[in-house]
């Protein structure tokens, strides 16, 4: 049996074999980055530019420059002045968690604008906690020169976390600065066209963007945590790609709008009936434009009913009865039973038209109808007080 000595010589002798440690590769040769000093302190700091022609999946970067960003804003609900192209400032986090509040940190943000004929995509990379300092720091210049955010539910999450952090910094948040929140826009187009309106879903469908080895938004703050803990800088590649994406993806996404909303675009009934919400509380009568598109184009579907009975509304106000007519004739033919298109015609024949007989028969048909779709007792009692009113008439 080997002594106590022996064992020693033997394991002395292994470890002399055991091939040196490989030193580990600094994150910034990883990441294609570098570690620069802002005055708060050091970090590091990825910058990338891509010409203007670049295109992110379909829709090239320079359609930023076209956009109707008056009309993105209003919808938008955007105050301040208006919006430059060469001033906006596209932003994106990743965090350490969506709960918010003071323990929830921004450990990547990337940041994107117009620079000449390029668009600049900037990361800043908090490689510990106590780097917060430097990356307000360089943060903060970005903001006060910029005539706008862009974000992504920004007001929702990315804003308030930015600024929070900058409160408990004692750094002034520019709290005034316009902030245009892309998900109101796009929800206004494209409900209904797709199950949600998340930006990955747009990527997918609208920009025509897929991310090969994507890592999931769930699993970011995990890998971020695996750095602090083990400093390993390879996983960390894929959340740099994944933020740099999101940055890109909401630059396309307006300039996408740019093309929509500019001269005769090529798109589906849905998206044709989604810029007519855009563009109706801003400029009426293109919104009406697109509405009239989009049936011509095929719509469908409970778009199809909600677009006739909006174009029949602003017929109606304009008093172009026939056409309001028509466009209520066509939405009743809808197999849900909806009221709103057999009341309109019911009121039209028997205060406009004064031809009773036509009233009465429109009346009986919807109350068969609700009675068989078992409408609600206050619909049945609308119609048959109505359809009462209208036989006195008749035999007066």
């Amino acid at each position: 049996m080997p002594s106590l000595d022996d064992l020693r010589r033997i394991i002395r002798r292994i470890e002399t074999r055991r091939p040196p440690r490989v030193a580990a590769e600094p994150i910034e040769r990883v990441v294609g980055g570098e570690v620069v000093d802002t005055g708060a302190g050091s970090l590091l700091v990825v910058r990338r530019e891509y010409p203007l022609a670049h295109r992110h999946g379909r829709v090239p970067l320079d359609g930023v420059r076209r956009a109707p960003l008056d009309v993105l804003a209003r919808v938008a609900r955007v105050e301040g002045d208006g919006l430059a192209a060469e001033r906006l400032l596209f932003l994106d986090t990743e965090t350490t968690g969506l709960a918010g509040g003071t323990g929830t940190y921004a450990f990547l943000v990337g940041a994107g604008w117009i620079e000449g004929d390029a668009f600049v995509v900037t990361q800043h990379f908090m490689r510990d906690l106590d780097e917060e300092p430097a990356l307000l720091a360089a943060l903060a210049p970005l903001l006060e020169r910029a005539g706008g955010v862009v974000t992504f539910n920004g007001s929702g999450f990315d804003l308030p976390l930015l600024e929070t952090r900058f409160v408990l910094a004692r750094r002034r948040w520019p709290a005034t600065l316009p902030h245009l929140d892309l998900l109101r826009p796009s929800r206004r187009v494209w409900t209904g066209c797709f199950d949600d309106c998340r930006l990955g879903t747009l990527e997918r469908d609208v920009l025509g963007l897929s991310r090969e080895e994507d890592v999931p938004g769930a699993l970011i703050p995990s890998l971020y945590f695996d750095w602090l803990r083990r400093r390993r800088a390879g996983p960390l590649a894929r959340v740099f790609a994944h933020n740099r994406d999101d940055v890109l993806s909401l630059a396309a996404l307006v300039g996408w709008f740019g093309v929509a909303l500019g001269e005769a675009p090529a798109l589906r009934a849905e998206e044709w009936a989604g810029l007519g919400r855009l563009w109706e509380p801003v400029d009426v009568d293109r919104g009406l434009g697109c509405y009239r598109v989009a049936l011509e184009a095929g719509l469908t579907g409970e778009m199809a009913h909600w677009v006739r009975l909006r174009l029949a509304w602003w017929e109606k106000r304009a008093a172009r009865w026939p056409t309001a007519c028509a466009l209520w004739d066509a939405a009743r033919q809808r197999q849900l039973f909806d009221p709103r298109p057999w009341e309109e015609l019911a009121k039209f024949h028997e205060h406009r038209a004064r031809d009773f007989a036509a009233a009465r028969a429109v009346v009986t048909d919807a109350l068969d109808l609700a009675r068989t779709a078992g409408a609600a007792e206050r619909v049945l009692d609308a119609f048959a007080y109505r359809l009462a009113r209208i036989e006195r008439r008749l035999t007066t």
